[in-house]
């Protein structure tokens, strides 16, 4: 199947890996509603787009979204942890040298 000149032309590369992947992606999009409008979409295109539009695969979507921040707030919360465990470890390194005593030696982290 090809993609009208016309289509191709106006649009530059990417310079990204990224940004060429949507962009192909855009162009299989636009085929696939041409093809549909046409009438020559194949049992494939029409299956896969009703499957997208389907309110289970929204729901799933939704999902994966709410699983995606659930990850980023307990990569935050393990980052907090760290860094309250840090300050109770300088506090009592700090309270050591104010009674006098030698400073706590701490191994250090190859981190």
């Amino acid at each position: 199947m090809r993609v009208d000149k016309t289509a191709k032309k106006g649009r530059r590369p990417a310079t990204t890996p990224e940004g060429r992947e949507q962009q192909l992606v855009s162009l299989a999009v636009e085929l696939a509603e041409k093809q549909m409008l046409e009438g020559t979409a194949s049992a494939q295109v029409i299956s896969y787009y009703l499957k997208q539009g389907s309110e289970r695969e929204r729901l799933e979507r939704e999902r994966l979204a709410r699983e995606n921040e659930l990850l980023k707030a307990k990569v935050d919360q393990l980052a907090s942890a760290k860094k309250v465990e840090e300050l109770y470890e300088k506090a009592l390194e700090a309270m050591s040298t104010y009674q006098g005593q030698d400073p706590i030696e701490r191994p250090y982290d190859e981190d």
